[in-house]
């Protein structure tokens, strides 16, 4: 907190303690309950056990179940407004729906996927996806999910989160990006400290390394 401090007095700013809160990401079950005491200033900062970052709630083990819960809320009721606009009252055409579906769920479910597509949730907000597609392609619950994607002219959702950390990647491989150090410093095996989760960082950096090898092989044929 000290270092903080001093970051903040250097580029003279103030922190809200208010809202500011603290919290800690682990896999130690025994430690489940445990409250952080962080004191900054002579104020305590007062303690969350699944605090929200720019929308997204993270949880003690960031297996991101508490965020694709509320997301697939979210979709649910998105899913139901384009349900009735595709009903016998209103009738809308498969184009409508199409741009409408990309517009309400779509923008919705792809929202900070570099963080939580690697979760093991994400199936919490396929449901409502593939409902989505269904509604606009017209097709019943026996069609297989699969062919949805191809059926509705949207591509699958698995490609664009893949996409989505692609182009992160990309652009933290530019210097000055806030994770340019994070992507091109050596990495030990033993630095990862959450062994089981997926972090962004290996996976961006296959992705970048698939991408690389894959435009070579286009360019010599």
């Amino acid at each position: 907190m000290a270092t903080v401090g001093e970051y903040l007095q250097t580029w003279k700013l103030k922190l809200s303690t208010t809202k500011t809160v603290s919290a800690v990401f682990h896999l130690n079950n025994k430690e489940a309950k445990r409250e952080l005491k962080v004191i900054f200033n002579n104020v305590t900062l007062p303690f969350c056990s699944e605090p929200k970052y720019l929308g997204v709630t993270l949880d003690r083990s960031v297996t991101c179940r508490r965020h694709l819960e509320s997301l697939r809320d979210k979709l649910t009721s998105r899913v139901a407004l384009l349900r009735r606009l595709a009903g016998s009252g209103w009738g809308a055409g498969a184009t409508t729906l199409r741009t409408a579906a990309l517009a309400l769920v779509d923008s919705t479910a792809q929202y900070c996927t570099p963080v939580w597509c690697r979760s093991a949730h994400t199936c919490l907000i396929d449901p409502a996806i593939n409902d989505t597609m269904r509604i606009v392609t017209g097709c019943l619950r026996p069609t297989p999910a699969d062919n949805l994607p191809i059926l509705a002219g949207i591509q699958p959702a698995e490609l664009r989160r893949s996409g989505a950390t692609l182009s992160l990647g990309r652009r933290a491989m530019e210097s000055g990006h806030l994770l340019h150090s994070a992507l091109t410093r050596p990495r030990s095996a033993n630095e990862r400290r959450l062994k089981s989760r997926h972090p962004f960082v290996p996976a961006a950096q296959q992705l970048i390394s698939l991408s690389d090898n894959n435009n070579n092989r286009s360019a010599t044929l």
